[in-house]
């Protein structure tokens, strides 16, 4: 029989190797498939905790990822002015002398000269460790820009938080809200939830004032107004005290809901708990009608009422405060319908559905359980309202308390880890705060006593001077940002420009494309990358940067490290870094190099950063990095995953550890280990007993195996915090109570922003602008689309194909309201400056909103596009129209608690513009490099190359006949 012309189960290549994507922050599982050494084909693997073989398109245009044409091939270093891209390519060797000749002096003299940055990098546990080595307080990473006020508004009240911390309960859950929720980060994992939650008829709600991805499946979309979801919430819990719809017996068991506060006004114990002599925080007991330690199980706490104590003082429980503060009618539907822009009815109506879910429709497991006190429950009994929130919340300077009081409006509910609520993943919940404070001194060896970001216990955590002035280049950790737990990259070029506290000689970054999208006030943080001071040098004397693409940023170094791709490096998604963990399970993985650098073109010659970082720790003699005898300690990153121990039997990964690899989570380095990884399709998992997998802030089951782990030092169980007691030690502060106070220009704004409950205010853009509504009276915020992520998914050839440009969108009744017609061109004006961009009309939006894709608009010539691609003729960035500071010019454009850029705070106004075609500000176009403007036909590539083996071997073969 005659053989068919085509191939009905084609094969995707010779053979696949799974490894974890990068192409987001998700790190997903995927089948690499390989075609005569090149990627042919890449798709999502089943096996995989994290997707379950869920791919989506950023995933599968990896390939053009590691194809790119702006792939860099050579170190470089800069031979002409700033800025101009004017650079000599050098060897690796000289490279590295280089910046051992740059980077020795500094840690000789004072390592606070180097101020290490990285943006989206996913290696933080080596990154800060290595800043560390060096003695440098001066590192951040990109979650000052992005998540810190989500990360700190969690974890100083629940232990976990939204984002990478915690999910909701997919499989019990029978209402989720969704706030501020966009579609770029953790999207397959998202995507397959809220699948589960529509196959078991759970309501979902999407709060954003743009109806996009999740938001158009959502059941309700409610299009808030940017900055007020705050407020919204504090409706929602005003209703829910009015109603007596809350859960008291949850708030006893797991929260300080009955601790006592001291009400002292005027004195320095106002508003701290009582303890007793052993600082145990004390309670009003019923029964004995008397102060009772506040965490036995064998006191009937009140939770309202005010107390006269022993020594004469006044207290109250923190659920009395509560009551005080949210019952209050400025928190009403009617009071705040207007400022949110949602209807007073709809606001009653969720707070009712709420409810219902919460305690008409309660799940109960018939799974048993121990609590940390012991005592045996028959059931696990849950509140089926979960809620999950990202940058939309978060990206204002009022976002930290907003966080705080989603995190309440949980709580009230009794909604935090129970079934069919929110859930923590491990390593979390951790104690409140975590016990790692920021480093701020050095050994005698020069290592920084502690990592340099970590958590503020109280104000003597600081990193201040004598005086109370910042110690730190960004000023994170200092009387203006003091809970900045990630850092403020969005501070230190202008720092570093000023001076501010002080002078640096080297900026080095790593994927942090700061002289474009990723800087608020971009045209002045250009000119402040090439200023010159009064000598001519430059007021930021060396940059050395570390990418693989030929971004924005590049132009602006004078050394430039070029970066791998993630197809060809080791990486560690690691438990002591930005875990990947479910809520049943604790899950750490790999990349690992399925394609050799060397072999994928000629002339290219790339290291992976980490791997530079570890050569150059070796060659500064950095103690964590060296022998005793001097000599390199790790060969390179993948050794230093497998060798590296951050405390004994402790190390970046979790899995198969021991000599043998019988071990997990603790043991000693196992030579084997990356290779037991890839064996296991790249990842490792380990699941949390049943028993122990709901609770898990006072179950013993998971505190127990949580230690055991290493995730927590003990078993005690973890109290949640509806009150702060340390923003209430930074309020005393700042009322002068004391050893360490803040500077008096600080002290009104420490006092106003440290409540220890949650507050809402006006966004500092809205409110420091005279007459903003008539001025400015539309909000712009940015969005990213689910088929890209940051700017380097905007470069990829294949995601080009869904959008080269991007628009500024507008409510149609909008655009009428200012005589403007769809795709007209218009004018966009902050108090910051104006741009020129094409508008488009949607009505997925709200009316006072505009918004457009964050990252997809280039500035001309990088990326080695086409000088007349659209990203860089029609798309633009809001970037230019956002300041990096306050309308006053006093503070950073970011939130008073933790530094988090204020993104979305923008106001604007728009018009229309006349005989425009062309996005602007435009700048001098960037000479990256040639595009390749040939047309793209990436399988006919393979197909010829296929063919012409094919032919050859039939050529060879006939040969072989007629020699015969």
């Amino acid at each position: 029989m005659k053989e068919p012309d085509i191939n009905l189960s084609p094969s995707p290549g010779d053979g696949f190797r799974t490894t974890t994507c990068y192409m987001c922050a998700c790190r997903c599982g995927i089948k690499v498939w390989l075609a005569d050494g090149k990627v042919r084909y890449i798709q999502g693997n089943p096996g995989h905790p994290v997707n379950k073989g869920v791919l989506c398109a950023k995933g599968s245009a990896g390939i053009m990822q590691h194809y790119s044409p702006a792939r860099l091939d050579k170190p470089l270093l800069r031979v002409g002015e700033r800025g101009k891209a004017q650079f000599r390519e050098i060897e690796w060797n000289e490279a590295l002398e280089i910046a051992t000749s740059w980077l020795a002096p500094i840690r000789e003299r004072n390592p606070d000269e180097l101020a290490f940055f990285t943006g989206r990098d996913q290696s933080q546990a080596l990154t800060g460790w290595w800043a560390q080595q060096f003695g440098t307080i001066n590192y951040a990473a990109h979650g000052g820009f992005c998540s810190v006020n989500m990360a700190a508004g969690g974890l100083y009240t629940l232990g976990g938080s939204f984002w990478e911390f915690g999910e909701p309960d997919w499989e019990h859950a029978k209402y989720l809200m969704m706030w501020g929720v966009a579609e770029d980060h953790d999207s397959n994992p998202i995507k397959l939830g809220l699948g589960k939650l529509k196959a078991h008829g759970a309501k979902i709600v999407a709060v954003n004032p743009v109806r996009t991805g999740y938001g158009a499946i959502a059941d309700e979309w409610i299009g808030i107004r940017p900055g007020t979801d705050g407020l919204f919430a504090f409706a929602l819990i005003h209703e829910l005290l009015k109603a007596d719809r809350i859960d008291l017996d949850y708030m006893v068991r797991y929260t300080n809901a009955h601790w006592l506060v001291v009400r002292n006004p005027g004195g320095s114990d106002d508003g701290l708990f009582v303890r007793d002599a052993e600082g145990k925080p004390q309670c009003f007991d019923k029964h004995a009608n008397a102060p009772a330690d506040a965490n036995s199980i064998d006191v009937a706490p009140a939770v309202v009422g005010e107390v006269t104590l022993a020594d004469g003082r006044r207290a109250v429980p923190v659920f009395h405060l509560i009551v005080e503060r949210y019952l209050d009618p400025q928190y009403a539907p009617d009071a705040v319908s207007e400022r949110c822009g949602i209807p007073a009815d709809t606001i009653q109506r969720i707070a009712r559905e709420l409810a219902e879910a919460a305690f008409d429709n309660e799940i109960r497991l018939p799974v048993k359980w121990t609590d940390a006190h012991g005592r045996e429950h028959s059931e696990m009994i849950g509140r089926p309202v979960a809620m999950h929130a990202m940058r939309g919340i978060s990206a204002h300077s009022n976002g930290f308390h907003t966080c705080r009081a989603l995190h309440l409006l949980q709580l009230l509910l009794g909604a935090v880890d129970t079934p069919g609520s929110f859930r923590y993943q491990p390593p979390f919940p951790k104690p409140i705060a975590p016990p790692n404070r920021p480093g701020k001194s050095r050994q005698p060896n020069g290592v920084l006593d502690a990592a340099p970001l970590g958590f503020v216990h109280s104000p003597e955590d600081l990193v201040v001077d004598a005086q109370g002035h910042p110690r730190r280049i960004d000023h994170a950790y200092s009387w203006a940002y003091p809970l900045s737990a990630h850092g403020m990259m969005h501070g230190v070029i202008r720092n570093a420009w000023a001076g501010d506290p002080y002078r640096i000689d080297t900026l080095m970054m790593f994927m942090a494309n700061m002289s474009w999208n990723s800087s608020m006030n971009t045209r002045e943080t250009i000119a402040m990358l090439t200023d010159r001071d009064e000598s001519g040098e430059y007021r930021i004397p060396r940059i050395i940067y570390a990418d693989a693409y030929a971004s924005e940023m590049v132009a602006y170094a004078d050394l430039v490290l070029p970066d791998t791709t993630y197809l060809e490096r080791f990486d560690a998604i690691s438990l002591l870094d930005r875990p990947i963990s479910d809520a049943d399970a604790a899950i750490d993985a790999i990349r690992h190099p399925v394609l050799d650098p060397a072999k994928q073109r000629e002339g290219r010659d790339v290291r992976g950063f980490q791997s530079v970082l570890i050569d150059l720790g070796a060659r500064l003699g950095l103690p964590g990095l060296c022998n005793d005898d001097g000599s390199p300690k790790y060969r390179d990153y993948a050794d230093y995953i497998q060798r590296h121990e951050r405390a004994p039997g402790v190390g970046l990964l979790a899995g198969w550890r021991g000599e043998d690899g019988s071990l997990e989570a603790k043991g000693a380095p196992n030579p084997e280990q990356l290779q037991r990884y890839i064996e296991n399709d790249g990842f490792w998992r380990s699941e949390i007993p049943e028993d122990a997998r709901y609770y898990k802030m006072a179950n013993r089951g998971y505190l127990e195996w949580a230690q055991k782990m290493g995730f927590l030092a003990g078993t005690a169980p973890i109290t949640l915090q509806l009150y702060s007691e340390t923003l209430q030690k930074f309020r005393l502060a700042a009322q002068g109570f004391g050893g360490h106070q803040p500077p008096l220009q600080h002290r009104e704004r420490v006092a106003t922003y440290f409540d220890p409950l949650p507050i809402w205010y006006e966004p500092f853009e809205g409110d420091q602008i005279a007459g903003v509504d008539e001025q400015f009276p539309l909000s712009a915020i940015t969005q990213r689309p689910m088929f890209m992520y940051h700017a380097w998914g905007s470069q990829n050839a294949w995601l080009r194909q869904i959008a080269t440009r991007n628009y500024l969108y507008l409510h149609p009744a909008t655009g009428a309201k200012y005589g403007l017609a769809d795709e007209d061109w218009i004018t966009v004006t902050s108090h910051h400056g104006t741009i020129t961009v094409q508008a488009k009309f949607a009505a997925n939006m709200q009316p006072d909103t505009v918004w457009t894709w964050n990252a997809i608009g280039k500035r001309k010539g990088a990326w080695r596009l086409d000088k007349d691609a659209p990203e860089g003729r029609q798309g633009f960035l809001l970037n230019h129209l956002i300041s990096d500071i306050t309308p006053r010019g006093d503070y950073f454009n970011a939130d008073p608690v933790t530094g988090q850029a204020a993104w979305f705070d923008l106001r604007v106004r728009i018009a229309k513009a006349e005989h425009a075609s062309e996005s602007a500000p435009q700048f001098a176009p960037l000479k990256m490099g040639e595009a390749d403007n040939r047309p793209l036909r990436y399988g006919a590539v393979f197909r010829a190359s296929r063919a012409e083996a094919k032919d050859e071997s039939t050529r060879a073969a006939r040969a072989e006949e007629e020699q015969a």
